[in-house]
């Protein structure tokens, strides 16, 4: 079975390779550019997406415990074409960067106060006095020595900056997050296969992590969730909303025939991720029940997508929803009907959060903007639906990125 993306727009250009060194340009001088129009000189930038958008480098995460402490730094001058790049390590690491080497440096630690005052001293030799500086997270050390690293002026916010230059993709970072697609995909044709009772969350996540290094993933984004779904919002875990909660943590449970799992996982490709989920059923045929939801999803689905090209408000789309499902949210109340990515698995814009209607009315989509579109749909008694689609944005509608099929459901109806 094919996805449903039928009046896809085929006009859209995507290399079947990126180029890595026309990348790192467009994405530098489009950062640059929204600098100079927000009035910015200088970006810190400690987040690790936007570190990998601004200097095109990419890496396998570190432990989650080191993942403050050692991590990539990036300083960015609106007045040149190269930004400095600090590595917590080189020899037989897997970066892989443009940056020239006389922008590459040795680490910060700047969760230490120590750490901090040398950045300190290397920030006044990068950036003049009175320039302004924009960052996009600060360390508790970093707080604490404001005065002297800001020099008395507190700094701006990095995110309007960073999201203005993320918003559009280039065709090259189209084609990395495709084979991120393609590579996440690929990887969980065995997992799917592998799914019978007696099966463990756990031994699910080692099979798909395993297979997608093996295909050439750079990282694996997310701990792989393959959550079983309660027959009744009754019986799930208690939340603050008194919805279904998602995502539970992968553990040791062993599946059971019949359960429902939702699944989602991301990797990345050179810096740029994939998003996937489906979902799936443990070694039972479906009820009609469970057919007739995921017909439903598709409906939902279908009625955002005719809405879905440049122009179009995140409010359209959230509307188109709404009407499909009969007047209701067919989204989690803690999430959202979808989202962007990029080099993060999650970006602006987000459709139908808690930021309101007027915020999503005013997100205007401009062409090459990516969206992960993941409705929801849920009767007590099944388990429920979701799945997600990554499409590109044109100026005539969309083109699909994802091309898995949704067995079992649907199949043989």
């Amino acid at each position: 079975m094919t996805t449903l993306l039928n009046d896809a727009d085929t006009s859209l250009w995507i290399p079947d390779e990126p180029d890595r060194s026309r990348m790192y340009a467009e994405a530098g001088a489009r950062l640059r550019a929204a600098m100079k129009d927000k009035g910015v000189d200088a970006l810190l930038l400690l987040n690790n997406g936007n570190v990998v958008y601004a200097t095109g480098a990419s890496w396998p995460f570190l432990d989650a415990g080191l993942s403050h402490v050692e991590r990539p730094v990036a300083v960015v001058l609106a007045d040149d074409e190269h930004p400095h790049l600090f590595l917590p390590f080189r020899e037989g690491s897997a970066f892989d960067t443009e940056v020239p080497a006389d922008h590459v440096h040795p680490p910060l630690y700047l969760e230490f106060d120590e750490g901090v005052e040398e950045f300190a001293r290397i920030l006044s030799g990068l950036i003049k006095p009175g320039a302004v500086l924009a960052v996009d997270e600060l360390t508790g050390a970093m707080r604490r020595a404001g005065d002297r690293i800001f020099a008395g002026a507190a700094p701006q916010d990095a995110g309007p900056v960073v999201s203005t230059a993320k918003l559009v993709k280039t065709p090259d970072q189209i084609a990395c997050v495709r084979r991120a697609c393609r590579i996440t995909e690929e990887a969980v044709v065995d997992v799917q296969k592998s799914l019978a009772p007696g099966v463990r969350q756990i031994d699910l996540s080692g099979q798909f992590v395993r297979r997608a290094f093996e295909l050439g993933a750079t990282t694996n984004m997310l701990e792989a969730i393959w959550q079983v779904m309660p027959t009744t919002k009754a019986d799930g875990m208690w939340t603050t909303h008194g919805d279904l909660a998602l995502p539970l943590l992968t553990t040791e449970r062993e599946l059971a025939a019949g359960d429902v799992l939702w699944t989602d996982v991301s990797i990345s490709y050179g810096g740029y991720c994939s998003d996937f989920g489906r979902t799936w059923v443990v070694g039972e045929e479906l009820s009609d029940r469970q057919h007739d939801q995921f017909f439903k999803w598709r409906e939902i689905l279908d009625a955002v997508l005719k809405v879905t090209k440049a122009g179009a408000t995140s409010g359209d789309l959230a509307r188109a929803a709404i009407a499909a499902n009969g007047g209701e949210k067919p989204w989690l109340p803690h999430f959202y009907l979808g989202h962007g990515i990029g080099t993060n698995a999650a970006e602006m814009p987000m459709i139908g959060t808690d930021l309101g209607e007027e915020f999503d009315d005013n997100f205007v989509f401009p062409a090459g903007m990516l969206l992960v579109l993941e409705p929801v749909v849920w009767e007590d008694g099944t388990g429920g639906y979701r799945s997600e689609e990554i499409v590109v944005v044109t100026e005539n509608g969309f083109t699909p990125l994802t091309d898995y099929p949704y067995d079992p459901y649907g199949v043989g109806r």
